[in-house]
C-alpha cells in the first residue's frame, strides 16, 4: 500500500489531501495526534526509524474522508507536515518525522533554515544570482550554517566576537554601508533581528538613510540581545516600482503602495523545481506587506493595477518570475543537499514545498524582481486561500492541489520500489546503459538473464544469470529453463519485465510461470509479429471506429512465391521489411514486384540469423512482410497502461526519412501537432494495444497520420527505445522505466494528469557511414561529450561502434538541442550540425527538421 502521511494541522494541506484521495483512494492519511503514530527501528536502514500509523483520517474519491483504525498499522512511504517554527503542533510533528527511513518533505531543522533571512538571502544572491535588497548582516561567532567567507552580491557579513566591545567596528560598517554605492538608489533602511525565532514578530525599525547615528544606535541595541543562531540585519527598504497609471486617471492623490509577490514551488519529477502558484498582496508602502495581512490577488490583475498595460509585458514578467522562482528553489535545494543528515533532520529529509517572496522594483529604469525571503508554509497558506477564493466566484480549479498531490504520491511510489527484486530478461546494448544507473538510483535489486556471458552489465546487477536464449522460436523451452535457474538460486522476484525487443515474449512467458503481473504471452506474440498484428486488428470490427480502421493491408513473405501472391493483394508502392525486425533495419520502399523480389533476395542472403546482425529480431527468423505504403507524417506514441486504463501518453514527431530507406533521421518532442490530432494518435494507439490484449505495461506504438487520420505501423510491446525515455524525462518529468517497474509490481503509476512541457527538444540521428570520420577524426565526438556535460546538448549513444553496413546500417547516436520553443531548438540544432559537419548535401539536416512546424 502507498501511504502519504500528513502530520499536524490539516488547514494548509486540505486541498492536497482531497486531490490525493481522488487520484489514489485511501493513500492520503492525516495524522492529528502523536498517539496515532509510533516509531520503530527501520528494518532496511540502520539508525533510521519507520513511522507506523495505527489511526488516521483517510481520503477517498469525491471528497469522502473517514477516521480509520489500521490493524496492522500502516507503514508511511512519505511524510510531511506542519514544521513551521512557532506552530503549536510543531514539537510532536518534528519529533515523529525525525530520522525516518522514508522520504520526508521537510523537517524542523530545514524549516528553521528556510525562515532564516540571512542564510536564504545569501543563497538567493550567491547561488541563484538573484537581486536582493542591499544587506549588512552582523552575526556572533563562526555561524556554521554560513560559509567562512560568504561572497554574495548585495550581502555583506560582519562577524563579531564581542558586540559590546566592538562598537567602533559596528559604526564603521554602518557608515560605509549607508554611504556605499549599493545604497545610492534608496532613501530608507530597516534594522531588524533575523532568524527562525523572529518569524512573524514584526520586530523592526525604519530610518532615513541620512540618520546615520540613529541607525548605528538601533543596530547596537539589537546586538545586545544577539545569540549565535540569530543575526541583525541592516537592509535597504526597496520601494515597489511606480508606473504611470493608464487612463482614465483619477484626480485623487495616489498613495504610495507596496506589492509583495508570493510564489509557491515544489520539488517535482526528477527533483526539479516547479512553480505551482503565484499570489500577490498589496499594502501601504511605509510598512512591509505581511502574509495574512491582506487578501491575495492574482499576478496578472496586480500588474495591470500597477500600470503594466501590455499583455506581452505582463507575460514576460510572469515568465521571468517563474524562472527566478525555480532558480531560487534549485539553489536552496542544492545547498540543502550539502548538509549532513543531522543538519537536515534525517538522511531522507528534503524540502519539497517552499515559498519565495519577491518585490517588483525599478532598477535603472527597468522593472526588476527582487528576492526578499523564503518560507516553509506561509506561501502555501496564502496560495491555498487564493485557490479557495477563486472557486468561490466560479473560477476553475487551479493546478496547486494536483501538482502537490502528484509530487507526494510520486515520492511515495519511489520509496515503495526500493529493495524490490526485479527479474530483467535481456540486457540490451549501450543504448540501455541507463537501466543500471536508474536501478541503483531507485534502489532496485536487478537479477539479469542475459545470453552474452561476458556482458558489461554482469558486474552491475545483484545476480547475473547467463543463459543463451537467442533462438527465440524456442521461447517456451527457454522460459522453463529460466524458471529452473530461479528455483535453483532461491530467487523469488517481485516483478519480471524486459526492455529489449528480442526478449519481450520470453519475459511474458516467465511472468506467467511466476504468477506475476504482465501482458499475456499471446498478446505479446500478436504484437511482436507485424503481419499478425495487422491481421488480428482487421478482425476487430467492434467500436466506433473499430481497431480495424487503423490496420494496414499486408502479407507475410517467406519465399519468392509469397512475393508474387502478395503483389496481387497489396498495392504498390509498398514497404518490405522484416517480420520481427527492429531499428528500421532492412525496411525499404518498393515500387513493384521486381523490386520486392530483389530486396527479399538480398535480405534473405545477408540476414539469416542473430549472428549476422544481433538485436534486430533474427532470433525469430528472417521472414518478411509486404505492407501497403501509408502516406503522412510519422509519430511515436509511448503509453502507460494499467488494467486496460490509459495512465499516460506522450506523442513525438519523426522527420522525413531518406527514401527508399526508412531509417530515422530526426525527431522532436513535444509534438508540433494540434491537440486534437495528437488525441487521435493516442486513441488509435491505445485501441490497437487493447485489441491485441496488451492491458498492463509500457508500450511504444509507431503510427502515421494522414488526412483521414492515424494508421498503425507497428506495436513494440516494451518501453520506447533510442532516446525516448531520456527525452520524456527531460521534457515532461516522468520516467518510463519507473512506470514499467510499478506496473509490473501491480501498482498504477502516478503520472501528471495534465502534462505540460518544460522545454522543447529537436534531435538528429548520426550514422557511422555519414559521420564516423567527422565525429571521430574531426574531434566532433569530444565536442559533443563536452557540450553534453555542460547541459547544452543531449547525447544518446546507441552503439559503441557503427552497427551494420549499407542498407542494414543502424544509427550510431542521437544528438538533440533544447529551446523555449520548437523553432529555437531546431535553430540551435541546425547551427550545431553545421558547425560539426553533421549537416551535408548527402545528409541535409535542414530538410529533416523542415517538417517540425
Amino acid at each position: 500500500d502507498i501511504t502519504v502521511c500528513i502530520l499536524g494541522s490539516p488547514t494548509p494541506f486540505l486541498p492536497v489531501l482531497l486531490e490525493g484521495g481522488t487520484r489514489c483512494p485511501g493513500a492520503m492519511v492525516l495524522c492529528l495526534s502523536p498517539t496515532w503514530a509510533s516509531r520503530v527501528p527501520s528494518e532496511t536502514s540502520p539508525g533510521a526509524w519507520s513511522l507506523l500509523l495505527s489511526r488516521g483520517v483517510s481520503f477517498k474519491v469525491g471528497g469522502h474522508s473517514a477516521l480509520e483504525t489500521f490493524v496492522p498499522p500502516r507503514r508511511a512511504n512519505y511524510v510531511t507536515g506542519t514544521f513551521a517554527p512557532g506552530d503549536p503542533e510543531g514539537g510532536w510533528v518534528g519529533e515523529l518525522a525525525r530520522d525516518l527511513d522514508c522520504p520526508t518533505g521537510g523537517s524542523v531543522p530545514l524549516a528553521h533554515r528556510l525562515e532564516d533571512t540571512l542564510v536564504t538571502r545569501w543563497v538567493l544572491a550567491a547561488r541563484a544570482n538573484l537581486p536582493v535588497p542591499p544587506t549588512l548582516a552582523f552575526v556572533l561567532g563562526a555561524r556554521g550554517d554560513l560559509p567562512a567567507e560568504p561572497v554574495a552580491p548585495g550581502v555583506r557579513l560582519v562577524r563579531l566576537d564581542d558586540p559590546q566591545g566592538q562598537q567602533n567596528l559596528v559604526q564603521e560598517e554602518v557608515g560605509a554601508f549607508l554611504g556605499g554605492t549599493a545604497m545610492e538608489p534608496y532613501g530608507q533602511v530597516v534594522v531588524r533581528p533575523a532568524g527562525w525565532r523572529w518569524r512573524g514578530t514584526g520586530a523592526r525599525s525604519t530610518h532615513r538613510k541620512e540618520e546615520g547615528a540613529a541607525v548605528a544606535q538601533a543596530v547596537g541595541a539589537r546586538l545586545r540581545g544577539l545569540t549565535e543562531e540569530d543575526s541583525v540585519l541592516l537592509e535597504a527598504m526597496v520601494p515597489t516600482a511606480r508606473l504611470p497609471v493608464p487612463p482614465p486617471r483619477s484626480p485623487a492623490p495616489r498613495l504610495p503602495m507596496a506589492l509583495r509577490i508570493c510564489t509557491l514551488v515544489c520539488r517535482s519529477w526528477g527533483d526539479r523545481p516547479q512553480l505551482c502558484q503565484v499570489a500577490c498582496a498589496v499594502g501601504r508602502a511605509e510598512s512591509p506587506v505581511r502574509h495574512g495581512a491582506a487578501l491575495p490577488q492574482g499576478l496578472d490583475s496586480s500588474l495591470q493595477q500597477w500600470g503594466v498595460v501590455a499583455p506581452s509585458q505582463r507575460q514576460a514578467l510572469a515568465t521571468r518570475l517563474r524562472e527566478a522562482t525555480e532558480a531560487a528553489a534549485a539553489a536552496l535545494l542544492a545547498t540543502e543537499a550539502e548538509l549532513s543528515p543531522q543538519q537536515r533532520g534525517g538522511s531522507r529529509a528534503h524540502t519539497d514545498i517552499l515559498g519565495v517572496d519577491f518585490l517588483l522594483a525599478c532598477v535603472d529604469d527597468a522593472l526588476e524582481l527582487v528576492a526578499l525571503a523564503t518560507n516553509g508554509q506561509r506561501c502555501l497558506e496564502t496560495c491555498v486561500l487564493a485557490e479557495a477564493m477563486g472557486r468561490g466566484v466560479g473560477e476553475p480549479r487551479g493546478d496547486l492541489p494536483r501538482l502537490l498531490a502528484e509530487a507526494m504520491l510520486h515520492r511515495a511510489q519511489c520509496h515503495l520500489v526500493e529493495g524490490k527484486d526485479i527479474l530483467l530478461i535481456g540486457a540490451g546494448g549501450v543504448s540501455k546503459s541507463f537501466v543500471w544507473e536508474a536501478a541503483r538510483d531507485y534502489g532496485l535489486r536487478i537479477h539479469l538473464v542475459e545470453s552474452d556471458p561476458e556482458h558489461f552489465a554482469a558486474g552491475l546487477v545483484q545476480t547475473f544469470l547467463p543463459y543463451d536464449s537467442r533462438e527465440h522460436r524456442r521461447d517456451e523451452e527457454h522460459a522453463e529453463r529460466v524458471l529452473e535457474l530461479l528455483r535453483s538460486r532461491g530467487l523469488r522476484p517481485h516483478a519480471c519485465l524486459s526492455y529489449w525487443d528480442d526478449c519481450v515474449v520470453l519475459a511474458a512467458l516467465v511472468c506467467q510461470g511466476l504468477g506475476l503481473r504482465g501482458p499475456a504471452p499471446a498478446a505479446v506474440r500478436v504484437a511482436k509479429q507485424k503481419s499478425r498484428t495487422h491481421r488480428h486488428l482487421q478482425r476487430c470490427r467492434r467500436g466506433r471506429p473499430p481497431p480495424a480502421a487503423f490496420a494496414v493491408p499486408c502479407r507475410r513473405l517467406r519465399s519468392h512465391g509469397d512475393v508474387e501472391r502478395a503483389a496481387g493483394a497489396v498495392p504498390f508502392p509498398a514497404v518490405a521489411k522484416l517480420e520481427f525486425g527492429a531499428g528500421g533495419v532492412g525496411v525499404r520502399l518498393v515500387e513493384n514486384a521486381g523490386q520486392c523480389h530483389a530486396h527479399a533476395a538480398r535480405l534473405w542472403r545477408d540476414l539469416r540469423d542473430d549472428a549476422d546482425h544481433p538485436g534486430i529480431g533474427l532470433g525469430w527468423g528472417n521472414a518478411m512482410l509486404l505492407m501497403e505504403y501509408v502516406p503522412g507524417t510519422e509519430h511515436d506514441v509511448d503509453l502507460v497502461v494499467f488494467e486496460g486504463r490509459l495512465l499516460g501518453a506522450w506523442v513525438s514527431d519523426n522527420g522525413p526519412t531518406r527514401v527508399p530507406a526508412f531509417l530515422e533521421t530526426a525527431a522532436c518532442l513535444p509534438s508540433c501537432l494540434p491537440a486534437d490530432r495528437q488525441a487521435q494518435l493516442v486513441r488509435a494507439a491505445l485501441e490497437c494495444c487493447r485489441a491485441c490484449g496488451l492491458r498492463d505495461g509500457v508500450f511504444n506504438v509507431e503510427l502515421k497520420l494522414g488526412p483521414a487520420g492515424p494508421r498503425l505501423l507497428e506495436i513494440n510491446p516494451r518501453m520506447g527505445g533510442f532516446y525516448l525515455r531520456d527525452w520524456i524525462r527531460e521534457v515532461y518529468g516522468p520516467d518510463l522505466l519507473l512506470a514499467a517497474v510499478l506496473v509490473a509490481l501491480g501498482v498504477p503509476p502516478v503520472l501528471p494528469a495534465r502534462p505540460a512541457p518544460r522545454t522543447h527538444l529537436a534531435g538528429v540521428m548520426c550514422l557511422g557511414s555519414e559521420h564516423g570520420e567527422t565525429l571521430a577524426g574531426g574531434g566532433g565526438m569530444e565536442a559533443l561529450r563536452e557540450l553534453h556535460g555542460r547541459g547544452l546538448v543531449r547525447l544518446n549513444r546507441l552503439f559503441e561502434e557503427p552497427e551494420g553496413a549499407g542498407e542494414y546500417e543502424e544509427p550510431l547516436l542521437s544528438v538533440a538541442c533544447a529551446g523555449a520553443t520548437l523553432g529555437d531548438a531546431c535553430e540551435r540544432l541546425l547551427g550545431l550540425c553545421q558547425g560539426l559537419g553533421i549537416d551535408s548535401p548527402r545528409y541535409p539536416v535542414e530538410h529533416f527538421l523542415s517538417h517540425f512546424k
